[in-house]
């Protein structure tokens, strides 16, 4: 019980020296095993949950049942993130390299690395200590990965650089042509790309999601930042700290963001705009122009939230006036 507090940093009424199997949500919990609430629309769930330790908020404390231990923290889910890693550690790289794996004799792997069956290591890419590099995946030329990153199966990364504890997840795609070319009277002419892609540390790319290199200068995703699954970033997009996006949006070329900007699904973003720090932008949404900082922006063409609500009641109130009629 003490291990299990301390990991998540909450609080203890009592003392306790119980011993804790696992987790599970609280409708399955059992005595040995400890759940958290972080959205209270679940409270009923928590009154007779058989948890045998439950996180909860401080206002939650008191419905906590007689038969739970409470874990008492501002931010319950931030706790449950962390206990839950207690249990279900991340698995460690097991260093070596897979006999089938096809390495260049002039790319350089840490000895600590763990390199899958079916992978192909170009000349000049670096491979840092403590990364794993999941089976058919392929790390192209000159790419460099700094510590402990991981890169899922059949993911593939070209002219990229990135930083400490940096997961690609399987599928992905970094540092692909970006979507550039002139248009003539005969036809089109591709453009090429030079760029690189820009990784920080600590950001995940989701499966299936495409990073493209930069066309003259670089993509850039800033430290902490994540990206769901089936997200497009174009070239020359640069992402700040820790921004959030999620699936199947879709960036366009140049498009910078600040820092802790929210994307929801679906959206969409014009190119050469600006999106300033703390930004939410809902799902769904088509951005045409810059964002203020701060701002929460909803439809298409995106616009702030209040204006938006204000006109679907507009709306609703004007049709169930003709209704009426």
């Amino acid at each position: 019980m003490a291990e299990i507090a301390n990991a998540a940093g909450g609080v203890v009424a009592s003392e306790h020296e119980r011993v804790f199997e696992g987790v599970a949500p609280l409708q399955t919990a059992g005595p040995q095993q400890v759940s958290f609430l972080d959205n209270r629309r679940y409270a009923a769930l928590l009154e007779v949950t058989r948890a045998g330790a439950v996180i909860v908020h401080p206002d939650m404390q008191s419905r906590v049942p007689q038969s739970a231990v409470a874990i008492v923290m501002a931010d319950p889910y931030t706790g449950w993130a962390k206990v839950a890693k207690l249990f279900h550690p991340a698995r460690a790289a097991s260093p070596g390299i897979h006999p089938s794996a096809v390495i260049d004799e002039a790319a350089t792997i840490d000895p600590s690395a763990d390199i899958g069956p079916l992978c192909v290591i170009e000349a000049g890419a670096e491979i840092g200590p403590g990364c794993r590099i999941g089976p058919a995946a392929v790390i192209g030329s000159g790419v460099v990965l700094g510590r402990d990153c991981r890169v899922g199966a059949h993911a593939s990364i070209s002219h990229a650089l990135l930083g400490d504890r940096v997961y690609v997840y399987p599928g992905a795609r970094i540092g692909q042509e970006g979507f550039g070319f002139a248009v003539t009277k005969s036809g089109f002419v591709t453009v090429p790309q030079l760029g690189r892609v820009m990784l920080h540390d600590d950001v995940e790319v989701g499966a299936n999601s495409t990073v493209d290199r930069g066309s003259a200068g670089d993509t850039v995703i800033g430290a902490g930042s994540r990206l769901d699954n089936l997200v497009q970033i174009g070239h020359n997009v640069v992402l700040g700290r820790c921004c959030i996006v999620v699936a199947q949006v879709g960036i366009s070329g140049s498009t910078i963001l600040g820092d802790f900007v929210q994307v929801g699904g679906q959206a969409a973003m014009a190119g050469h705009i600006r999106i300033g720090d703390g930004a939410q932008i809902g799902a769904q949404a088509g951005v045409i122009s810059d964002v203020e900082a701060g701002a929460r922006m909803l439809g298409s063409p995106a616009q702030p939230s209040r204006e938006f609500f204000r006109q679907v009641a507009t709306l609703k109130r004007m049709s169930a006036d003709r209704l009426k009629d």
